[in-house]
């Protein structure tokens, strides 16, 4: 057990680590979060280090990323480049602060750009009470969620930095001493990336791939096919096994091909599950499905966590529709594939 894992199952804060890798781990706090924290990435290069995933904004997250830089005998004026994963707030949240003390440059996957400009177009609690509309959740609970959201939806969707360069599936990263390659790994968010350092052996996995959560997978606002392309981003990294996984959250593990099919198999059997339950329900919507699995707690338990298990469903269900299992009828709700061409 590595002491990533020790500190997970105490429930306390992961020390800032150097790995044998030279990368060194720095648990940046996400606050009233069960996640905790996120691990930030220091990768140091010939003329600087690379920060991959800075974190959450808040000052206790500041402090945590500047103890950091302090543990290796740096500070933010040694940055010259920051890598986000993926554009969640919980990852990329403190880049643009870190880029103004820094001047460094920002890159990322450009389907996350695109993502940061939809957002930063949108009005944060329209674009999510049309979405769940569209997902035919009913308006008392749309009105209801978006309620208990309350300001998370604006801290959410607030403008977050944007990037200087855009980095492509199989790019290099510009790091001299580093030979540190993008791997795009869509599904989770559709410009997510890992990154691999094949002479170090390790593969940063940010939230693709974690050692104990299944990392949500849910229809995004702009549709598109999540679950089918996560399912072959994990095909992709189990490539990457004898690496060692640097996830975005928990602690690192050994053995990315077996956690790949584990994860995989999950979601397949979650697919049978709803193609018995549509059979079971007759016709239901989108939001009778979700209420009707099986989740890791009661569905009048799960509160604002209704939308992550709706967008879920919903991810779920296209890639059902995609293969022809399941279809929707007239009235958009869900019935077998067999069944929509009789009528039913």
């Amino acid at each position: 057990m590595n002491v990533q894992q020790a500190a997970w199952r105490a429930r306390t804060l992961p020390p800032v680590e150097k790995l044998p890798s030279g990368l060194i781990s720095v648990p940046v706090p996400i606050p009233d979060n069960p996640l905790r924290y996120t691990l930030t990435y220091l990768v140091p290069g010939d003329d600087g280090l690379l920060v991959v995933d800075p974190g959450w904004n808040s000052e206790t997250g500041w402090a945590a990323l500047e103890a950091g830089l302090a543990v290796v005998g740096a500070t933010t004026a040694d940055v010259t480049g920051i890598v986000v994963t993926h554009v969640h707030p919980d990852h990329h949240g403190l880049t643009g602060r870190l880029r103004d003390a820094s001047g460094a440059w920002v890159a990322m996957h450009p389907a996350e750009r695109a993502t940061l400009a939809r957002d930063r177009d949108a009005d944060p609690s329209r674009a999510l009470g049309g979405w769940l509309r569209a997902l035919h959740v009913p308006e008392e609970e749309v009105t209801g969620l978006l309620a208990t959201f309350g300001a998370d939806v604006d801290r959410h969707f607030a403008p977050l930095a944007d990037a200087d360069l855009m980095l492509e599936d199989g790019d290099s990263v510009p790091l001299t001493g580093r030979r540190l390659r993008v791997v795009w790994t869509p599904g989770h968010t559709p410009g997510h990336i890992c990154l691999l350092e094949p002479d170090a052996r390790v593969l940063l996995t940010g939230d693709h791939l974690l050692p104990r959560i299944t990392p949500n997978i849910g229809l995004q606002l702009t549709g598109d096919d999540p679950l089918g392309r996560y399912l072959g981003s994990l095909t992709k990294v189990a490539a990457h096994d004898g690496c060692e996984a640097l996830p975005a959250h928990e602690y690192r593990f050994d053995g990315i091909a077996a956690r790949a099919a584990e994860l995989a198999g999950h979601h397949r059997q979650r697919c049978v599950e709803i193609a018995a339950t549509v059979e079971r329900l007759d016709r239901p919507s989108i939001w009778q499905l979700t209420a009707a699995l099986t989740w890791s707690r009661p569905w009048s338990e799960i509160g604002p966590m209704r939308v992550a298990a709706v967008a879920e469903t919903a991810a779920h269900v296209e890639l059902l529709i995609r293969s022809g299992e399941l279809a929707r009828d007239e009235d958009m709700r869900l019935v077998s594939g067999a069944l929509c061409g009789r009528g039913h």
